[in-house]
């Protein structure tokens, strides 16, 4: 399937914004055990797939704001130990991960799209949950070690990251990034038509 060079909308522009914030507010009430589960990056990975990687980008900045005012205020438990510890930092971290995910997810995407729009989504489904995760853990190893110390409670930090953190919770959102971003595609592609 072939696709023009989208025109950014204003309004669908806005659409991906107010849906971005209201999946990451929502991801605070559904849980996967003691992990809250996110849907925030399908609207990141689509606009940095339609309108390219500067929007991208920018949504997953506005993803990183709400959880960084999130951590600031508590509803992320974790989150708020890092903020309260170092909150400049922490917040850079969570601005940081989030505009990398949707810039990466773009990049990817951005030569593919016009061969294939689907296979250009899957990818970018995939690339910005691992960098966010990525850039998490990494930012956890550099910058907040001795928090991760005191959260593997004796156990390998390594081991910890890789289970505790990432674990299950991570591969349940790759997946449903996968799975629900080509379908949302379709939706977002006939919401363009009538927009128009």
């Amino acid at each position: 399937m072939s696709v023009k060079q989208n025109k950014v909308n204003p309004a669908l522009l806005g659409m991906f914004t107010a849906i971005t914030v209201v999946l990451q507010l929502l991801s605070y009430a559904i849980k996967i055990g003691t992990f809250n589960l996110s849907l925030v990056l399908i609207p990141i990975v689509l606009a940095a797939v339609l309108y390219g990687p500067k929007y991208g980008a920018v949504l997953g900045a506005v993803f990183g704001v709400v959880v960084t005012l999130a951590s600031a205020f508590g509803l992320d438990a974790g989150g708020n130990v890092l903020f309260q510890s170092a909150p400049i930092l922490t917040s850079l971290v969570c601005i940081l991960k989030g505009a990398f995910a949707g810039l990466f997810a773009g990049l990817i995407a951005t030569p593919l799209k016009n061969k294939n729009i689907y296979l250009a989504v899957m990818l970018a489904a995939i690339i910005a949950p691992v960098t966010n995760t990525g850039l998490f853990v990494v930012s956890m190893f550099i910058f907040f070690k001795d928090t991760l110390t005191v959260w593997a409670g004796g156990t390998d930090i390594v081991y910890y990251a890789i289970v505790g953190l990432v674990g299950i919770n991570f591969i349940i959102e790759l997946i449903i990034n996968i799975a629900l971003s080509p379908a949302v595609l379709r939706v977002t592609k006939a919401v363009q038509k009538i927009v128009k």
